[in-house]
């Protein structure tokens, strides 16, 4: 298969908001799609779970592939290349900021111009083109540093210039090779079934909770074994795995190329363009009075759904003198559309104080975890960072209780294909995220009693008598909270949005936990500022013995509690594209 028979494919044109009746099961034909000659397609020749696992595969490699830099890079940093823990720290959060918000643009290159097919092509190249260098890099760069005694030696042994330069544009290489997979692999998985029919409605609600999983084995992967590989036989070896791995991938995904569904590129418009001169119109109409009846070629469900939600956007299919004659006028979809769009916002923001939640897991938790007694047998202790991986086991555990035993009793009582709504998933993952902190708190308080009982006070490096199984609970909790609300989130931006924004829509999913990871470090920032004057200990002080983890927690739980009443006070009121409410 070559691009060029994809010429005439893109990201899709059919609107997420129409409301067409879902066809027979029987009938073999797929509507919008067709095949990698631009034929019409098949539904038993095309899509379906053939297809999605091909992009699966490639999912897990690439999970395998950023978490094999991600997990560890921190080490890296310290070690090899000899930074404080300060500069690496500095260095891994920009690192992880710009690889978060870099899907926005991969998307937009996407849904703009290139269609997501050919972006997971051009993505895998680019990250094995940085993955490729990154190895290069590690083996220039002396491992002897693991080896040196003193920090004299160290200096000594600092690496060039070059080799400092050539490792950081490879990372963001690797960063711009994660912003185009990420949004647009997801969203041509599920393009690989069609929503109008019955029993693919039903496979592609179950895509997102699969896609989860395999990706959670491809992290729980890493954590176990690249993560050793680089600590204790090379760094080099650790970061050419994943670059043999992403190759492997992409091969993979080509081999499937016959198989897939590609939707139909149609005459339509930009839909930036789209939108963007919907919002420009009605602020120069912003003066005339909106119109009351709906253009004559819209759907009439859909008009009388949005009619009343952003009423100032109607003006946009106004012309300057009031009138609806003008052929410059935008056309209700265009409307619709970019209210689909703006109805977004409120569940995107209110959707922060989970985020921050989830930002604690790679931080806190593992602070807490070093603490403990981390003995599992005689002479083997668990690393505190490898505590991550309960997480990843509650959430491989869980994923096929909700499918195969949550969903179809759900869906008995509902009769709805998912079990439950989009928005009821969120709202329920986000309970059990607070409920974490609650456990969260309540476990740091028996951690701190245990260590005032035995003395342990001032003596922050000695081990607190107490089991690091008491963090399983929280731990589990997150993971099953991921389950409920990740997933949630991943389905409900991906099918809420214009078809033809799906990339997009699943780019904005991924910012939540962008700016939540900001927002949490700006919070920690903050209260570290306001309680560590006057002499007092702040609440993470570097003792933790003396710190108060258990105050920031309990604030945390507050913030959820407080976030999802107002997420609930949106969701009730969302109208779904589909004619749906929560």
């Amino acid at each position: 298969m070559t691009i060029s028979h994809l010429s005439n494919i893109s990201s899709g044109t059919e609107r997420s908001g129409a409301a067409a009746p879902l066809i027979e099961a029987g009938d073999d034909s797929v509507n919008g799609s067709v095949d990698h000659k631009g034929n019409p397609v098949h539904r038993s020749t095309s899509g379906g779970w053939r297809s999605a696992s091909f992009i699966i595969a490639v999912e897990v490699a690439e999970r395998f592939a950023y978490y094999g830099i991600s997990s560890n890079l921190i080490t890296y940093l310290t070690g090899p290349l000899g930074q404080s823990t300060a500069s690496a720290a500095a260095n891994v959060n920009t690192w992880s900021g710009t690889a978060t918000l870099l899907p926005l643009l991969g998307a937009f290159v996407a849904d703009s111009f290139l269609g997501r097919y050919r972006t997971i092509i051009a993505a895998p190249l680019i990250y094995i083109l940085g993955l490729g260098l990154l190895t290069l890099a590690a083996t220039l760069t002396s491992d002897s540093v693991h080896d040196l005694q003193n920090v004299k030696d160290a200096m000594l042994s600092a690496p060039s210039q070059f080799q400092v330069t050539l490792f950081f544009f490879s990372i963001y290489l690797v960063a711009f090779g994660q912003g185009g997979h990420k949004p647009c692999a997801l969203a041509f998985g599920a393009d690989q079934f069609d929503g109008q029919n019955p029993k693919e409605s039903k496979a592609k609600s179950s895509f997102f909770n699969w896609w989860y999983f395999y990706s959670s084995v491809g992290i729980n992967l890493t954590l176990v074994v690249m993560v050793y590989i680089q600590d204790n036989l090379s760094w080099a070896l650790g970061f050419g795995i994943p670059c043999i791995v992403m190759t492997t991938a992409l091969l993979i995904l080509l081999l499937g190329s016959r198989t897939y569904r590609y939707s139909v590129n149609g005459d339509e418009k930009n839909p930036f363009m789209r939108i963007g001169r919907v919002i420009h119109r009605a602020i120069r109409n912003r003066h005339t009075a909106p119109p009351s009846a709906m253009p004559g070629e819209e759907d009439a469900c859909q008009w009388h759904q949005s009619h009343e939600q952003f009423k100032f956007l109607n003006k946009a299919l106004l012309a300057p003198d009031g009138s609806m004659v003008d052929q410059n006028v935008c056309s209700g979809n265009d409307v619709v559309d970019t209210k689909a769009l703006l109805k977004l916002v409120p569940i995107w923001i209110t959707s922060f104080a989970y985020a921050i939640v989830f930002a604690q897991t790679t931080t806190f938790f593992t602070k807490q975890g070093a603490t403990l007694d981390r003995t599992i047998v005689s002479d083997f202790q668990i690393p505190a960072a490898s505590l991550q991986t309960f997480i990843g086991f509650a959430i491989i555990l869980f994923i096929p209780v909700y499918d195969r035993i949550v969903v179809p009793i759900a869906r008995g009582l509902t009769r709805k294909p998912s079990g439950i709504t989009m928005l009821q998933r969120i709202g329920t993952g986000m309970v059990f995220s607070a409920i974490s902190m609650v456990t969260a708190a309540l476990v740091e308080m028996k951690r701190l009693e245990t260590a005032k009982e035995h003395g342990l006070v001032d003596l922050p490096h000695v081990t607190v008598p107490m089991s690091i199984w008491w963090l399983v609970p929280q731990y589990i909790l997150c993971g099953v909270a991921d389950v409920l609300t990740i997933v949630g989130l991943q389905e409900f931006f991906y099918d809420q949005v214009p078809k033809e924004l799906r990339s997009v829509g699943l780019s904005l999913y991924l910012s939540i936990l962008g700016a939540g990871s900001f927002l949490s470090s700006f919070l920690v920032s903050v209260i570290d500022e306001a309680t560590s004057g006057d002499g007092q200990e702040s609440w993470f002080a570097n003792n933790l013995n003396r710190a108060h983890l258990d105050y920031f927690y309990w604030l945390l739980a507050g913030l959820s509690a407080l976030g999802f009443i107002a997420y609930l006070y949106f969701a009730r009121s969302y109208i779904y594209s589909r004619g749906n409410t929560i």
